[in-house]
């Protein structure tokens, strides 16, 4: 975050119908307990200026059914350093048609130097506004097709859960828009606070934030993004039963060609990668959820426990139930 003159960090939330509550009050409750952590140590810190902000003061209808009230309308609403922009539920593109005064606003307040964090298909209100043209983006995977038909001069990067280019992030879910937050966090107030806040609100095993995100300007993992397409829908289809060959059915294209594509991109052949992917994700679900060891394996696409610890047993040396039993004495045991 660039420094402030101010001693105030100012965060607008952008309210519209439709809208999930959670991704406008987990980042205030995040954010609010990641300043009263820092003012417990230092009664000089930043302190946060927090305002929803609507096209106009009628209350928005959220999914939830809960009616959220703008503070100000665009007109009246301070220039914010940050503008955090809520996922919908539902298809964003008649909604877009409903806020043109809203993207406008947007638009304007990043050129005037604001930072903007989109979540989901509110990142939709972003491309909307043209500020991601020729800047890498994301967006939830359900709306992945829909968005490069209709912004194809963005640059969506399907496989990042997280994309951050120019004071500008975006987040593929809720999860991932909690991860930016505490980053933003940890630039705002430091290390010790963004700790402090993850561990109270995500006591789940998390990636770094870095190992998630596309950074303009970084090295991409490959530039192939048909293969980039096929990685995503594998990482979000672990549960298929689909055969190399369908797969490659599935996206037009042989299977000796994919073979050969997804080896000179990635390194490995498709089911070595798939075999990766799931082994990861069934580490990650042994270490952080209380799924059985038979329904870590029906997630990851084994129709039994045994298929699971032979996977554990040849890459690791080790029984999934060993695993869960040490990764846990780690995490939880008291120092």
């Amino acid at each position: 975050m660039n420094a402030k003159t101010s001693n105030r960090v100012k965060v607008a939330l952008m309210l519209y119908d439709h809208m999930l509550s959670t991704s406008v009050s987990l980042p205030v409750e995040m954010l609010r307990a990641g300043e009263a952590f820092a003012l417990r140590k230092n009664k000089l810190a930043k302190r946060l200026s927090i305002e929803m902000v609507g096209e106009d003061l009628s209350p928005v209808i959220t999914r939830a059914l809960i009616k959220l009230q703008p503070d100000f309308n665009i007109e009246l609403a301070s220039k914010p350093d940050f503008i955090f922009i809520p996922s919908l539920w539902r298809n964003p593109r008649p909604l877009l048609k409903r806020y043109p005064k809203m993207i406008s606003w947007l638009k304007n307040m990043w050129l005037e130097g604001a930072t903007l964090v989109g979540g989901g298909t509110g990142v939709c209100f972003m491309a909307e506004s043209g500020v991601l043209n020729n800047h890498p983006a994301t967006t939830h995977w359900h709306y992945v097709e829909q968005f490069k038909r209709d912004y194809p001069m963005v640059t969506l990067k399907p496989d990042f859960f997280i994309t951050q280019s120019d004071r500008m992030y975006c987040a593929a879910s809720l999860n991932a828009l909690a991860d930016i937050v505490v980053h933003i966090i940890h630039q705002t107030y430091g290390e010790e606070a963004a700790q402090h806040v993850e561990r109270n609100f995500s006591h789940e095993i998390r990636k770094p934030y870095e190992e998630q995100r596309y950074l303009e300007g970084g090295v991409d993992r490959h530039p192939d993004e048909l293969i980039t397409q096929i990685q995503f829908w594998m990482r979000t289809n672990l549960s298929s039963t689909l055969s190399i060959n369908k797969l490659a059915n599935k996206f037009s294209i042989s299977q000796r060609t994919f073979t050969r594509r997804f080896k000179a991109a990635t390194g490995n052949t498709p089911l070595e990668y798939w075999k990766k992917v799931r082994l990861e994700t069934a580490q990650e679900l042994l270490a952080s959820s209380n799924l059985s060891i038979q329904e870590v394996a029906f997630q990851i696409g084994f129709h039994d426990q045994a298929n699971l610890t032979r996977l554990f047993k040849q890459t690791l040396k080790i029984t999934p139930r060993s695993y869960r039993a040490t990764v846990r004495k780690k995490l939880f045991t008291q120092q």
